[in-house]
Order: C-alpha cells, then sequence, then structure tokens
C-alpha cells in the first residue's frame, strides 16, 4: 500500500485537559501585553488555556502557531512495512442454540442492510462529494473531538495531543517518541464500551501519559478522516503506534477491536519490546550526529577564530606599512621642501648679490667702513656709502653663504639693533648717516634661525 502523505506543521507537546481562561489570566501566564491580543489568542483556542499557552510558549521559541504554519513537505507514514505487528480482537461467537439461532435469522438483514448501506455510500460519492474529504481547520477538528469526548465520557482521559496528526508525527520524530493514534468511530457498537472501561480507565492512563504521545480523533471530522484514509483501519476501535523507524515514520503496531485494559497495556508493551531496539539505535544514531554537529560547530569556530586573528594580524601589518609609507612620504616630502627652500634661498642670495651697489673707493670721504663679524666667528669688510640706506648692508649680508637665513645686526656700544627692514611704522629703513654710523664701525650679526 502505498504511504499517504499529510501535511507537515510546527509541533506541540502535551496539553493538560481543557480548561476555560479569560484574558488576564494569559497575561499573567506568557507575558503578553495587549488584553486584546490575549482575547484574539483565546478566541483562536476556544478558550483553551493550555492550548493557548502552550502556542504562545511554541512561537517564543521560534517555532510558528499551529494557526499559521509555514508551507512544507508532507511528513510521510510507512503504512506498508510486512513487519507491522497486527492484534484484531474478534468479536464473541454466539454460543448455545438460542445464540446461533439469533445469529443465523439476523445474519440475512445485517448482510442486506451493511450491503445496501455501502451501496448507498458509494452511490452518495459520486452525487455528493464527502464533506470530510476537504480539512479545512484541523486542529478546530481535534479540539471538537475532545470537548465532544469530555461531553460523553468525562474529563478523566489520557492527555490528548492538541494538535494536527501531521504535527503530532513531527513531535514524535523530533523527541523520538511513541506516537499512539486513535481513530474514534462515533456509531461503532464497541466504541462506548472501550472508550467507558479501556481508554478511560486509571491504569491506561497513566500508562499512555508516561510511555507515549497519544493523538486522537473522530473519523466523522476531515482531519480524523483523513487519517483514516492514510491508515486504512478495518474496525473499529483502531489504534496505531507509530515510531521513527530506519529514518521514516513506520506503524509498527495495530489494535483492532474491542480489547480489555490489561491486554490492551500488555499489546501496546509488547510493541515497544520489539522495537526498542531500533528507538535506541535511532536515538545512538542522532546523538552521534549531535556530537558530529557539535564538533563540526567547534572546527567552525575555531577557524573563524584563527581566521579572525590572521585578518587581523594582516589589518596590523597593511596599518604598519601604510604608517611607515606615510613616514617615508613626509620624509621624502619634507626634503623636497627643503631642497626647494634651499635652492630659493640661493636664488635669493644670488639676486640680491647681483642687484648690491658697487663698492665705494677707499678715498671716498662719503664712504663708511664696515667690519662684520659673522655668528661662525668670521669677520666680513666692506665700504658703503653714508647716504645708502640700512637695507643695502642687510642685502649685503644676506647675499654672503656664511650668513644664516634669518639675523639681525647689532651694534656694540652702546647695543642696538639696526632697523635695516621695513616696518610698518617705519617703511623706508634709514640711512646709515640716519642711523649714526661712523665713517668705521664693527658690527655683529646675530643668528635668528632658531627664534
Amino acid at each position: 500500500m502505498d504511504p499517504h502523505s499529510a501535511p507537515s506543521f510546527v509541533l506541540l507537546t502535551d496539553i493538560q485537559p481543557v480548561q476555560l481562561c479569560s484574558p488576564a489570566s494569559l497575561v499573567d501566564l506568557t507575558g503578553l501585553e495587549s488584553m486584546d491580543q490575549c482575547r484574539r489568542t483565546l478566541e483562536q483556542h476556544n478558550w483553551n488555556i493550555e492550548a493557548a499557552v502552550q502556542d504562545r510558549l511554541n512561537e517564543q521559541e521560534g517555532v510558528p502557531s499551529v494557526f499559521n504554519p509555514p508551507p512544507s513537505r508532507p511528513l510521510q507514514v510507512n503504512t506498508a512495512d510486512h513487519r507491522v505487528y497486527s492484534y484484531i480482537v474478534s468479536r464473541p461467537q454466539p454460543r448455545g442454540l438460542i445464540g446461533w439461532s439469533y445469529y443465523l435469522i439476523m445474519l440475512p438483514f445485517r448482510f442486506t442492510y451493511y450491503t445496501l448501506l455501502d451501496i448507498f455510500r458509494f452511490a452518495l460519492r459520486f452525487i455528493r462529494p464527502d464533506p470530510r474529504g476537504r480539512v479545512t481547520d484541523p486542529v478546530g477538528d481535534v479540539v471538537s473531538f475532545i470537548h465532544s469526548f469530555e461531553e460523553r465520557y468525562g474529563r478523566a482521559h489520557p492527555v490528548f495531543y492538541q494538535g494536527t496528526y501531521s504535527q503530532a508525527l513531527n513531535d514524535a520524530k523530533r523527541e523520538l517518541r511513541y506516537l499512539l493514534v486513535y481513530l474514534h468511530g462515533d456509531d461503532h457498537q464497541d466504541t462506548d464500551e472501550f472508550c467507558c472501561s479501556t481508554l478511560c480507565t486509571e491504569e491506561v492512563i497513566t500508562f499512555l501519559n508516561t510511555q507515549m504521545l497519544f493523538w486522537a480523533c473522530s473519523t466523522s471530522k476531515p482531519e480524523g478522516y483523513r487519517v483514516s484514509q492514510a491508515l486504512r483501519e478495518n474496525t473499529y476501535p483502531f489504534l496505531a503506534m507509530i515510531m521513527l523507524k530506519d529514518r521514516k515514520m513506520t506503524v509498527v503496531g495495530r489494535l483492532e477491536g474491542l480489547i480489555q485494559p490489561e491486554d490492551f497495556i500488555n499489546q501496546l508493551t509488547f510493541i515497544m519490546d520489539a522495537n526498542q531496539t531500533y528507538l535506541m539505535s535511532e536515538r545512538l544514531e542522532r546523538e552521534e550526529r549531535n556530537q558530529t554537529q557539535v564538533l563540526r560547530q567547534q572546527q567552525d569556530e575555531a577557524y573563524l577564530a584563527s581566521l579572525r586573528a590572521d585578518q587581523e594580524k594582516d589589518r596590523k601589518k597593511r596599518e604598519e606599512q601604510e604608517q611607515r609609507m606615510q613616514e617615508e612620504e613626509k620624509v621624502r616630502q619634507s626634503a623636497l621642501a627643503e631642497e626647494r627652500r634651499r635652492r630659493t634661498l640661493e636664488e635669493e642670495k644670488e639676486r640680491k648679490s647681483e642687484c648690491l651697489p658697487s663698492e665705494p673707493p677707499a678715498d671716498d670721504p662719503e664712504s663708511v667702513k664696515i667690519v662684520f663679524k659673522l655668528p661662525n666667528d668670521t669677520r666680513v669688510e666692506r665700504r658703503f656709502l653714508f647716504g645708502q640706506s640700512l637695507t643695502v648692508i642687510y642685502d649685503f649680508l644676506f647675499s654672503l653663504k656664511e650668513t644664516p637665513e634669518k639675523f639681525q645686526i647689532v651694534t656694540n656700544f652702546p647695543r642696538r639693533v639696526l632697523p635695516c627692514l621695513p616696518t610698518e611704522e617705519q617703511p623706508n629703513p634709514p640711512t646709515l648717516k640716519e642711523a649714526g654710523l661712523s665713517r668705521s664701525e664693527v658690527l655683529f650679526v646675530q643668528d635668528l634661525t632658531d627664534d
């Protein structure tokens, strides 16, 4: 038989029996700030606080809401495993003459009734498609079944998985747990007795709640009908044990017919024991995959840390190279600037030297003999005219190679600085005569370069 696929949605965990609450209670449990949002959330879950809280917690953990399931590949269940364990409980055979007589008398009527009923249902499918074929609200179908179950059989029952069949499959696969699926036949003659005498007994409730996930729905609901089409039950009550086997969700056990509590627990225990090795193997394999993934993640983190360290070293090396290149460029530019300044200074000295007036003869009565003492202790002698400006003396000294770049001319007694360069107060420097120089003078050249 080909496996039937079912939509794969978000997972839900076990939820206790339904309780009604106010939006204020949901605020305390989930931390929602908006009262309107709490009210909408409760209305979506039919005012079921456990389902609302669980759905909200799933969203906080990054799992999408069951009311906005993401499109994903359907999770398939292998129902064609030839190793599946089937336990079918037949109805008691009639005993005694009266029992057999009643059975034989009713046999034609039962045969005719069920034959006509099947023919009618078959013909009805062509006239009006079965409305159960369209699943529009799978969560609502499950919640509605739980409500009707509690109204009919009471609140003492195993914890029903409040989510879709696909969600239960995904949850069982993720947690590596057994999933027991119960299809409820509303009109079957053994349904009431099974629910009251077996399913809702204390020992069965304790066993199911501690050993597996339990999902149930009525075949009269679209969601239950869809699961019924996938599992192909023969009679009711019907239960299927599903687990992860060989990396597929596989039906490993089928229980059909009315079964007593002790026999029910024994059969489920037998199925679990027979498949425990597969489940352990899956757990070991998953643990190994997780360890491999953790190891790979640690290796990736170590590689990234090493890569970041190398990148940091390269960055610092580039920065040092750039800084060294900048310093070298700065030194080169400084040297070029100094060379340009030196050339400019030499050119200026040559220009000043060419522009100097000629030296007057020694016997010229207007001549002045000046001896200059330079900062390097050398002496330079030259004659000038009384009528010449002090600027001429400055230009003469500036044109000499031994003279510093910046200097001033100072007399000895009395000590004073000659105003050789024009200023705002005195744009035209005085002449030698106006400066009070005699026919023979000794002037000192003071270096101002450092200043």
